[in-house]
């Protein structure tokens, strides 16, 4: 498998990191591309409006309606829906916001004032559908229909659903509109509704449906000892010491995001690290995937923001993959997930799994194991030092011995990548460190930069760059996937055509990270923090130039802006490509591989009796057949671990710039 992520430049450079000119609209100064050899696909901002609200959610979700070229911007501020004019990208205007308090519901009840617009989604004939969040998050939302096919939108009515609606999608036929009601308790767990998916039968006109057409899928078929293993269950009201649930398992799963292929909705449960799989038709939750863990002996990271260097190394550290946003796609017949591995945890006033490394052993907190560090050729002392991995967050609900005396086990939060599943939860694909070693290479004085201010290694010991947003689109007969960073910024494009050899394509982030605080710069900051992305074809687009394959457009809540790209690419004239063949799935996981036929499998994982001793700075040999996976020789590894700042900036651009051709040019001629 080649995966090249070779050098790049900004825009105005021909080589090093040259800022780009300023402009009217977009991109911003100091906006930031990087591609790999040989790119046949770029990203250029043409336009983007701007709020200049941040912060507070003023553009998130976001979806076009090509029938009127009209986007649409949940704006979490002001509890609406923006509708702007999208005919022209580049100058994009304000038409109208919909406002869903007031709306009567099938149930009887009307939408208050004070609710939370969370998620929108609009079908090809002007239907629109809203998740509207209770001002009392823990008590049942709506979601609130619109008809925005004429001239003026006009309110259709609403339905009652779950507790905190948090997302919303239509099915690729109109037949549904699935809700993903995340249920989160109440801050000192006096309350935990039960997570639910709702799934709404649509009418086949532009009309709001009854509240008979809502059924909502729990999981009160997986309690007791029904609950799949490695699906994680903690942290409920039982912990929290306020009550003792009936359905603890109910109450405990957290629908976040859904995506619909065929006659199914894969819904991520991102606390509890697993997918669940509900049939439409039945509206009842078919199945749990659990998506077990990435090692970090075989994908390192950098876990520290006080080790004053980009140190991507391997560490005895397993994170769960946790995904955000997910979508369905079929590539040469074959289903595929995609999913945005960002992390999360619980981390209320009543109950928080949070911790850093370094307290194991602090505050009635079990310490670790001395085996952990052992293995690791450290001491605890040393391997808990802030510059190590003492600055990390992790949980305290995983990993303890059978006997409470210490942690044998360090689990953390979070992929930092994106993967490709098959529809049994089987991984094809998983980009693994390549978004750390990408955005190092990018923005290396910037690195790991939190998204309200800029600044150096600020995120390594928390999640990363974090994916939030993932996004499909077709181009000629490829198939690309687009990937948003919420903290540093920025989106990533690969070509999944071959889902299991996955390729870095382009990276563009359009943020000035010469705004040192955005909350005092906001309208000169360009983008941060990247919620959703959506991808328009070029044959939904008024007038596309030539060589403009779609549009991309980008919904960035820390700057409140949402941001129109041309997507430039000749690959519409190009001559077609070997057709994708069902893939395999990809190794360095602790979830449970496919049926594997010996050919280009890839690296497998390292046995726990054989994993390697490995030092900060070192990347451990992931046991790749050819060897290609030890330290800086894996194909489209980039040699940047534990380099100083300073030279990174400077001559070091340029040398890594060349070196990593190099590797990559030399990873192609071996095949």
């Amino acid at each position: 498998m080649q995966r090249a992520i070779a050098s790049g430049v900004l825009i105005a450079g021909l080589t090093g990191f040259t800022a780009l000119a300023p402009a009217a609209a977009a991109p911003v100064p100091g906006a930031v591309e990087h591609s790999a050899p040989g790119a046949d696909l770029s990203l250029d901002p043409v336009g983007s409006h701007r709020t200049d609200i941040f912060d507070e959610g003023a553009a998130e979700i976001v979806v076009h309606y090509s029938a009127r070229q009209q986007t649409l911007v949940v704006n979490a501020a002001a509890g609406t829906i923006r509708v702007l004019d999208s005919s022209d990208p580049a100058e994009p205007s304000e038409l109208f916001e919909l406002a869903t308090g007031g709306i009567p519901s099938a149930d009887g009840s009307t939408v208050p004032a004070g609710g939370t617009a969370n998620s929108v989604d609009v079908r090809e004939d002007g239907l629109a559908a809203v998740a509207v969040e209770n001002p009392n998050k823990t008590d049942d939302g709506w979601v609130a229909f619109f008809d925005l096919s004429e001239d003026e939108p006009t309110a259709l009515g609403a339905v009652r659903t779950g507790a905190l609606p948090d997302s919303v999608v239509f099915s690729p036929d109109g037949a549904y509109a699935v809700v993903a009601n995340e249920g989160e308790p109440a801050e000192d767990y006096s309350v935990d509704p039960e997570g639910t998916v709702g799934v709404i039968a649509l009418p086949s006109t532009v009309e709001a449906p009854q509240q008979n057409a809502v059924r909502l899928a729990g999981f009160h078929a997986f309690e007791d000892d029904n609950l799949p293993e490695g699906v994680r269950v903690y942290g409920g009201r039982e912990d929290a010491g306020t009550g003792d649930p009936e359905f603890p398992v109910s109450e405990n799963l957290e629908p976040e995001y859904s995506a619909v292929i065929g006659s199914k909705a894969y819904v991520t449960l991102q606390e509890a690290n697993a997918i669940a799989v509900v049939d439409l038709a039945s509206a009842a939750v078919e199945s749990l995937l659990p998506l077990g863990t990435q090692d970090l002996m075989n994908v390192p990271a950098d876990v520290s923001n006080e080790d004053g260097s980009v140190n991507i190394a391997n560490w005895p550290v397993e994170t769960f993959f946790q995904p955000d946003t997910i979508k369905a796609v079929e590539i040469g017949g074959t289903e595929y997930l995609l999913t945005a591995n960002e992390g999360d945890s619980r981390d209320w006033d009543a109950y928080s799994e949070e911790l850093r490394v370094k307290d194991f052993g602090q505050d009635g907190v079990a310490p670790l194991c001395e085996s952990v560090a052992e293995d690791f050729g450290m001491s605890v002392e040393e391997l808990q030092a802030d510059e190590n991995l003492g600055r990390l967050t992790v949980t305290s609900a995983q990993g303890l011995a059978a006997d409470g005396s210490c942690y044998e086990q360090i689990y953390g939060f979070g992929g930092r990548s994106f993967s490709i599943l098959d529809t049994s939860g089987e991984l094809v694909f998983n980009s693994e460190d390549e978004f750390e070693q990408i955005t190092a290479e990018a923005a290396p004085e910037f690195f790991n930069s939190t998204n309200d201010e800029s600044n150096f290694d600020n995120r390594s010991d928390d999640k990363g760059p974090e994916p939030e947003a993932v996004e499909v689109g077709r181009i000629g007969d490829r198939t690309f996937a687009f990937v948003g960073f919420e903290r540093i910024g920025g989106i990533a494009v690969y070509d999944i055509t071959r889902p299991a050899e996955s390729e870095f394509v382009t990276y563009f982030n359009n943020r000035n990270f010469a705004v040192e605080d955005l909350s005092a710069g906001v309208a000169d900051a360009g983008d941060s923090g990247p919620e959703s992305v959506v991808f328009v074809p070029a044959s939904e687009l008024n007038t596309p130039a030539e060589g403009v394959a779609g549009m991309l457009i980008v919904g960035n809540e820390v700057t409140g802006s949402t941001t129109f790209y041309d997507v430039h690419s000749d690959l519409l004239a190009a001559e077609p490509s070997e057709p994708a063949t069902p893939s395999e799935p990809a190794d360095g996981s602790e979830g449970a591989p496919a049926e594997d036929d010996g050919e280009d499998a890839g690296a497998a994982p390292v046995p726990d009796d054989e994993a390697p001793s490995t030092v900060p700075g070192e990347k451990a040999d992931s046991g790749s057949s050819d060897g290609a996976d030890a330290a800086g020789d894996r194909p489209g590894a980039l040699p940047r671990t534990g380099t100083d700042v300073g030279v990174i900036a400077g001559v070091g651009a340029v040398l890594a710039m060349i070196g990593a051709a190099a590797i990559w040019l030399a990873r192609r001629s071996r095949g």
